[in-house]
């Protein structure tokens, strides 16, 4: 319920100050957004999902189109504007930021199915335990209990 509040609460004060922001900035923040999440996506598949990288990849996709259109802007307007290239930034930030968010609940959601697959009650760390320690015949992961095996 919180949460729902907590997002109510940004919703109502970001849609007030839309009206302070430029339309160009705006244009600027979605432009980076989108290729904040291809620079994601491509990173993600590079790195065989590492969140580190996948949130670098967010950065530097939007980076790299923020500079590309600041200079086309440059040859053709005579006019760079480091304003509109950090407002591109924030938007592949706020898509790495997003995604990193969204993976580690997916993460846990996984971790939760595995316990509950194995039947163990302890606090599993991925680090320190990895999978190829842990002792899980087929019935295990299938669901079933040992006690199918004994008669």
């Amino acid at each position: 319920m919180v949460k729902y509040i907590l997002v109510l609460l940004v919703f109502l004060t970001t849609h007030t100050a839309k009206g302070q922001i430029e339309s160009d900035k705006a244009l600027h923040f979605l432009g980076g957004n989108l290729y904040g999440l291809v620079g994601a996506g491509i990173a993600n598949e590079i790195s065989d999902g590492d969140r580190t990288w996948t949130f670098i990849g967010a950065v530097g996709g939007s980076l790299l189109i923020g500079v590309a259109k600041e200079s086309i802007d440059q040859k053709q307007y005579g006019g760079w504007d480091n304003a509109d290239l950090i407002a591109t930034v924030l938007g592949g930030a706020t898509i790495g930021f997003t995604i990193d968010i969204f993976k580690k609940r997916k993460q846990r959601k996984r971790d939760k199915i595995f316990k509950d697959a194995v039947g163990e009650n302890y606090n599993y760390d991925r680090e320190t335990y990895p999978v190829q320690n842990l002792k899980i015949n087929s019935l295990h992961v299938l669901g079933m209990s040992n006690t199918v095996l004994r008669k």
